[in-house]
């Protein structure tokens, strides 16, 4: 049973040796991963392969802040992230384009790219200042302000919240 011991705690060692000395904490261009690593597939109509936006490309965009409260969260909470309609004119996406987006859960909503950025959609990468995972989640959230209007508090409004995002298929 000891050998048994002794060969698991080697084993251990092993595999934080290799965790250790891996893959190295920038890009070769000497960004940080995390600012490299896809976190939004945006597939477009015309567009043989989806546009793959990392953390860099939706800080390059408008950057938005709001404080509001949340039916999923407690108390208020600051989101900081892109206006959708700054990314969907940034993508060349109209207001009559129909945008379907996933969550890393498998979550679905559909909804009129007007309505979404009428109702001031904000593509959340940031919660209180700190990136969110996909258990706070993260990486981005669908947010709106909700404390900013009675009207974005409805069902309607609440469905289209989707965390966890990670995919954008646009139609026209």
């Amino acid at each position: 049973m000891r050998a048994w011991h002794r060969s698991l705690r080697a084993l251990r060692r092993g595999v934080l040796a290799l965790c250790l000395a891996g893959a190295p904490a920038c890009a070769d261009d000497g960004q940080p991963r995390e600012n490299t690593r896809t976190l939004l597939r945006v597939a477009l109509p015309g567009d043989a392969a989806p546009r793959h936006l990392t953390r860099a490309d939706l800080h390059a965009l408008p950057t938005r802040s709001f404080r509001t409260t949340t039916n999923w969260t407690d108390g208020p909470q600051r989101f900081t992230g892109v206006p959708l309609r700054a990314l969907l004119e940034d993508l060349g996406v109209g207001p009559e384009a129909t945008i379907a987006l996933r969550a890393l859960n498998g979550y679905r909503v559909e909804a009129p790219a007007n309505a979404l950025t009428r109702d001031g959609a904000l593509i959340a990468y940031l919660r209180n200042g700190t990136p969110m995972t996909p258990r706070e989640k993260g990486p981005l959230w669908l947010v709106f302000d909700y404390d900013s209007d009675p009207a974005l508090r409805t069902e309607t409004v609440y469905s289209r919240s989707i965390w966890q995002l990670d995919a954008m298929t646009v139609s026209r």
